[in-house]
This record gives C-alpha cells, sequence and structure tokens, in this order.
C-alpha cells in the first residue's frame, strides 16, 4: 500500500528567514499566530528542528520556551508537538499516558502497536535520554497482566520485517490460535500474544485468512469473544493496523471527534505524526468509512487557530 503525506518539506526552504519571521511573530506585544502557523504547520519535521537551532544561533533564545510563553492552549500543544522530532513526540505521548493517576492506555497501544522496529528502537533511546529511565521499565510499573505482557513484547521492537509468507506455517498459527480460543473453556492469551506480536504484517494477514477458514469467524470477532479490556483492545488494534493502518487510524480520528466533546489530545497526535507519513491515505479512508471528510469534521469540532493549524496540516499538498 501506498504512502502519501499531506506535508511535505518545504522548497525553497531557508531556516534563517523562517527564524527571522517567528522572532517578528512574538517580539513585542501580542502575537502573531498565523504567521506562525505559515511557517510551522508548511515545514517538515526535520526543517523545524532546524530552525530550532538557527533560532538559537541568531537570537541566543529557545524557539520552545517562546512559543510557550506566547501561546496557550490546544493551539499550544500542536505547535509543540510538531517542534519535537518524530521519536521525542512519541516518547512524550508514552511519558504522559504513563505519568501520574491513571494511564492512558489507548494512546500506549496506539503508539506502540503501530510503529515499524527502527521507530520503536528510536523511541526506546530517546525515552531513555529524555526521561532517565527505560520504557520499559515504567510499562512494567504502570501496567499489569496479560496487558503489560503485550505492551512489553511491542516496546521490544523485534517483529519479524520483510519475511516472506510461508503458507504452511500461517496454517499451523491459525490452527493454534483456534486451539488458544474458541477451542477450549477458557483463553490461552500467550498464544495470542506470540503470534501477533512477532509475525510480520504479511505472515498474520495470511494468519487471518487461514483462521477464518478454520473457524468461520473473522480474528477480530474471536478476539473480542475471547479477550477483554485492554488486552482485547491492544489486540484488536494490531489486527487493525496489520490489515489497514491508515483505517486504524481514520477509525481513530472519527472517535475522537464524534459525540459530546472532543478527545484532543488523540486528534493531535494523529495528525502531528501522521501529516508526513499517510495522511492522504488516511483522508481517503474517512470519507470511506463515515460519509464525511476529515476536514469537514476538524471543521466542525474545533476553533481557532487550533482549527487553522490542523486544517493546515491536513489539506496540503493540492488534494
Amino acid at each position: 500500500m501506498t504512502e502519501e503525506p499531506t506535508l511535505r518539506p518545504a522548497k525553497n526552504f531557508s531556516a534563517e528567514n523562517d527564524a527571522n519571521i517567528l522572532r517578528k511573530a512574538m517580539k513585542g506585544f501580542g502575537t502573531d499566530e498565523k504567521a506562525i502557523i505559515d511557517v510551522l504547520a508548511y515545514r517538515s519535521c526535520s526543517q523545524r528542528q532546524q530552525i530550532k537551532s538557527m533560532f538559537k544561533t541568531m537570537f541566543g533564545k529557545d524557539l520552545i520556551k517562546d512559543l510557550k510563553s506566547e501561546l496557550g492552549g490546544k493551539f499550544e500543544d500542536v505547535v509543540l508537538g510538531l517542534m519535537m522530532s518524530e521519536s521525542e513526540y512519541d516518547a512524550y505521548e508514552l511519558k504522559r499516558a504513563m505519568k501520574g493517576l491513571g494511564t492512558d492506555e489507548d494512546a500506549m497501544i496506539e503508539i506502540l502497536c503501530s510503529r515499524t522496529n527502527q521507530q520503536i528502537k528510536d523511541i526506546n533511546d530517546t525515552y531513555k535520554r529524555m526521561y532517565g529511565k527505560k520504557l520499559e521499565e515504567d510499562i512494567i510499573s504502570d501496567t499489569s497482566g496479560h496487558f503489560k505482557r503485550l505492551m512489553v513484547s511491542l516496546a521490544s521492537g523485534g517483529r519479524m520485517e520483510n519475511q516472506s509468507v510461508d503458507m504452511k506455517k500461517a496454517q499451523d498459527d491459525a490452527q493454534k490460535l483456534y486451539q488458544a480460543g474458541e477451542k477450549r473453556l477458557g483463553t490461552d492469551e500467550s498464544t495470542f500474544n506470540s503470534l501477533l506480536a512477532s509475525q510480520s504484517y504479511e505472515q498474520l494477514r495470511a494468519v487471518f485468512d487461514a483462521y477464518h477458514k478454520i473457524s468461520g469467524k473473522d480474528i477480530e470477532q474471536a478476539i473480542k469473544s475471547e479477550m477483554s479490556g485492554n488486552l482485547e483492545i491492544g489486540m484488536v488494534a494490531i489486527v487493525c493496523v496489520v490489515r489497514n493502518r491508515p483505517g486504524y487510524f481514520a477509525r481513530k480520528l472519527y472517535h475522537s471527534m464524534k459525540g459530546l466533546g472532543t478527545d484532543d489530545k488523540t486528534l493531535i497526535r494523529i495528525i502531528v505524526t501522521r501529516a508526513e507519513v499517510d495522511m492522504v491515505q488516511i483522508k481517503q479512508e474517512f470519507q470511506k468509512q463515515f460519509g464525511k471528510s476529515l476536514e469537514d469534521f476538524i471543521r466542525d469540532d474545533t476553533s481557532g487557530d487550533y482549527r487553522k493549524v490542523l486544517l493546515a496540516l491536513v489539506s496540503q499538498g493540492g488534494y
């Protein structure tokens, strides 16, 4: 499946020009939010990192601190998310998910179930650098039971990648899943864990097809009837990502906005992390699944500069 971003690196990029524009936007009385959006929402992540260091070089000031003192609310949350590198933002969100009372399991599941091995490796390194503690240690102290095991498995970033599909193994593994779930009283969660966390996406697709033939049930239905709570949500997320990653994010975006209130943390995280990856496909899936454009949903659900910056991130590239 091809992946297309809505946000691409700016042509004729000059970190010096952008640093000057941002300084002017924040200097003196009041803030020029439009100028901030016009720069930061239209530069790639690596270009924003260059702006950040150029800003310090030119003005002896920290761009992040300046932005924090000038901006507020959800608009500030988006901008600060944009100013981090990919692995910093994922590490930051994982830390936020586990900090304090209660755990945002949903954010943990989304990040750990959808990133590649290399991304997980980068997240682990960055997490240690930012928080002086291993990601795995925090997961272990913050989660429990089979859900903890699934998160530790995914955070180890050892999924087989680019393995060629072995149909015989897929049949055998599907049979193992059937024996571990529907076929017995109680569920052997560790069989599900070991396959869902270790096999490549291509191999898992073959396993899911074989499972359907053996049991007459879809693997997602089987997980839902066998598991519960966060373990169920986590395993279903893996199945959804394996089958259709943009479709998974489209559904999460929809649920972050539908009904009363908005789950802004999820909305911001997905738009910031996917704009440079596969936002074109996510928008197509959104339209297909919900009969309305992502932009329309964002327009109805947000306001002010917050709305402007989100729309800027998802509407580029002439789509």
